[in-house]
């Protein structure tokens, strides 16, 4: 049986496409900085279009540009000349990706594309196709040799196009001046959005789900309500519902090594005085780091006046996915 060096193969095709983008980054150059400017005067949004990989990869660019602060959206060059062209209005720039920058597909749009008078970028391996001389401005995807020793499955090339178009992306997102917060608003449903977004206000319990006893009352009332809301803790607040300290499991425990009588003893001898709690309108992840740099199970929230309005702990910040 043939024996293959695989670890060979795989360094190779892995080197051939780092040379590939090691060569871009020469062509970081005021050709660059003009689409970015074209780009960024955009009124509209940015049309990406390419045929077979480079479709795939203009797919994967126009998601990066949307997720980044820039409206973009994915136009397949053969369903356009059969309709989809009317997707693309006149305030709108093409993005178009071929590497040999003769793809008949994309060439049938440069028509419609003039006529209207959209601007429209390329990014080719070939300044002289015919896409490239038809461009307003024409990116250098160009590269010695694919990751594929035949030289034919588009490859190292497929990559090059991919890097320019993150190089694009990143470059206006720092014009935009994105923030995390930003790109949270577009992901609300990841796990960066929730990080980002989510406030202790979503996700406590409130009202009577709250565990909550009152100074007055002695360390089995507090086991009582500890039991029933099952928050390993309970609150404990004054007439004015102040916060004037926490029960909490690691409370009951130093408790009972005290052999206390839970029938007599008041919840104020065994209580955490002058509590650390969460604040309203903290966000989750602050929550979260709190806990962890306390080494707390939960947390009590308060308002501005020191008046309980919620309770939460880790299982809380697990259903609601922040861990």
């Amino acid at each position: 049986m043939q024996k293959h060096d695989f670890h060979k193969y795989g360094k190779t095709a892995i080197a051939a496409e780092l040379a590939a983008i090691q060569e871009l980054e020469q062509r970081i150059d005021d050709t660059f900085a003009l689409a970015c400017e074209h780009l960024l005067q955009c009124k509209g949004r940015i049309a990406v279009t390419g045929m077979g990989k480079s479709g795939h990869i203009a797919r994967k660019i126009a998601a990066t540009f949307a997720s980044t602060g820039t409206p973009a959206f994915f136009v397949h060059p053969g369903e356009a000349s059969h309709g989809d062209v009317g997707m693309i209005l006149k305030t709108d720039l093409v993005l178009a990706i071929s590497y040999t920058g003769n793809t008949q597909e994309i060439i049938t749009l440069l028509p419609f594309i003039k006529r209207l008078g959209i601007q429209l970028i390329s990014i080719t391996g070939n300044p002289k196709s015919v896409l490239a001389e038809h461009a307003n401005i024409n990116l250098d995807a160009s590269i010695a040799k694919e990751a594929c020793p035949l030289n034919l499955a588009p490859t190292a090339s497929t990559t090059a196009a991919l890097v320019l178009g993150d190089a694009l992306a990143i470059a206006l997102l720092h014009a935009r001046g994105f923030t995390k917060e930003d790109f949270a608003k577009s992901h609300p449903g990841g796990s960066l959005g929730k990080r980002l977004l989510l406030h202790i206000d979503d996700i406590m319990l409130t009202g009577i789900a709250i565990p909550k006893v009152y100074d007055d009352a002695c360390v089995k009332d507090a086991l009582l309500e500890m039991s029933a809301k099952g928050l390993g803790m309970t609150a404990v607040v004054n007439q004015n519902e102040e916060v004037v300290g926490i029960f909490t499991d690691g409370d009951l425990r130093r408790a009972f090594d005290k052999n206390i009588d839970i029938n007599t003893t008041s919840i104020q001898t065994v209580m955490t005085k002058n509590c650390t709690t969460a604040k309203k309108g903290m966000l989750a992840t602050e929550a979260l780091q709190l806990m962890e740099t306390r080494s707390f199970n939960g947390l009590l929230v308060v308002d501005e006046n020191n008046k309980l309005i919620g309770a939460f702990n880790i299982h809380t910040l697990l259903r609601a996915g922040i861990l």
